[in-house]
């Protein structure tokens, strides 16, 4: 632990309202846990404060809003906001003089905005949150190879390039990127796992939850947002053709989104108003509550080109509950977890997600079997070894002097199988 007289000051940059994105929080409460003195620079959710701190993290914001939508609505806020950033960034760097400006993409460019504290000493660390190339594919249907393609790649090449130092989110994104010419030596892991204190404290809230009583009933349960790429539907229409087969059986969805409407109209179609559950949105800090409750997790995610990469949060949380997961079959989750650790199933396969909800719901000792293979497969990649190698990498850039280096096959290391 640095002593605060002499921490070196650190700044986050992100195009994302801070409050919600998770990866961002992490790291910057494990910069001021270590000693290090921590500003955000973010977006401003509507009725937000223009500057707060929370958790010992300051927080500084422009209202611009995130309507996206369009691919012109997208170059519009990454280009204003890249200009805010740009604009503060100079400004903060004569005062606060960061020793590193950990950026957060999407836009991978946004890294361009911390070249006045690259002017004036500091180090450039790129946290690639998501593959840009393969994102356009898969939101906006842009073809391999086109024109808008090779753009996008040459912007990822320009932007990894300039940094110090990249962080990646697993290793199948990690392999991509090197083989689009990022280099090894230059890059390290640092995974979307679930902070474990979160799961820590006693699930006894969870009686707290209006629900009603779990007690003697088979819950399966999403949490997320509820957009068409998260596969709920396929959860229902699975659930439809397996529910007679599993008495007492519950599905529970919890969150907001765009389908939240569709997926209620679905349920009623289906007649299984009396066996689904929509909450709607739930805070964050119930959701430990929440997986208290249920019996299995489930992520229906579909599948394409940039969904394959995902290794979605939710299934590091409902591991760190100790529930058994129903989850697609994704290159980067088939990564760490293997089919004796979850419950696979092919993408928008309706059968045989349905055969898996049976299964599970008749199998306590497989169920028991597959939370406890999670649980060791998981171990290596959990966030208190995530925020250390988080951590080595900051300590490594602030102090670029010292006899430390980053130790690449360790701080690399992660690959199960």
């Amino acid at each position: 632990m640095r002593a605060n007289s002499a921490a070196p000051s650190i700044c986050l940059v992100v195009q994302a309202f801070y409050d919600l994105d998770a990866r961002v929080m992490r790291k910057a409460e494990a910069l001021v846990a270590a000693g290090y003195s921590v500003d955000v620079l973010a977006l401003r959710p509507s009725h937000g404060k223009k500057c707060y701190v929370q958790n010992g993290v300051n927080v500084y914001t422009v209202s611009l809003g995130k309507l996206r939508g369009s691919l012109a609505r997208y170059a519009f806020e990454y280009a204003a906001f890249l200009l805010w950033a740009f604009f503060r960034l100079a400004v903060l760097m004569r005062s606060r003089q960061y020793a590193v400006i950990d950026v957060n993409t999407l836009p991978d460019f946004l890294i361009f905005a911390a070249a006045p504290a690259r002017w004036a000493g500091a180090k450039l660390l790129l946290d690639m949150h998501e593959i840009t190339p393969e994102f356009y594919r898969s939101k906006y249907g842009v073809s391999e190879g086109s024109w808008i393609d090779r753009l996008l790649k040459y912007q990822e090449r320009m932007s990894f390039d300039y940094a110090d130092h990249v962080l990646t989110i697993n290793q199948p994104i990690q392999d991509l990127l090197v083989r689009r010419g990022l280099p090894a030596s230059k890059s390290t892991i640092v995974m979307n796992a679930a902070d474990e204190r979160r799961f820590a404290a006693s699930p006894a809230s969870a009686t707290r939850l209006e629900v009603g009583s779990a007690a003697n009933k088979f819950v399966m349960m999403y949490h997320g947002t509820l957009t068409k790429i998260y596969g709920l539907d396929i959860a229902l229409e699975a659930f439809a053709i397996a529910h007679h087969d599993m008495p007492n059986a519950e599905l529970w969805i919890l969150g907001p989104g765009p389908e939240l409407k569709p997926l209620a109209q679905l349920t009623e179609k289906l007649g299984l108003s009396s066996k689904v559950k929509l909450m709607g949105p739930v805070p964050s800090a119930d959701i430990p509550g929440w997986l208290a409750q249920c019996t299995v997790g489930i992520l229906p995610i579909r599948c394409d080109v940039f969904l394959d990469f995902a290794f979605p949060n939710k299934l590091p949380e409902c591991v760190l509950a100790g529930k058994p997961v129903i989850v697609s079959r994704l290159k980067a989750i088939r990564h760490y977890f293997s089919e004796e650790a979850v419950a696979y199933f092919e993408p928008t396969n309706i059968r045989e997600l349905a055969a898996q909800m049976v299964r599970l719901r008749r199998d306590p000792a497989l169920r028991a079997k597959l939370k406890k293979c999670a649980r060791q497969e998981y171990e290596p990649i959990r966030w208190s070894v995530m925020k250390n190698r988080y951590l080595a990498v900051i300590d490594t850039l602030a102090n670029p002097f010292s006899s430390q280096a980053i130790d690449q096959p360790t701080l690399r290391a992660g690959r199960l199988h």
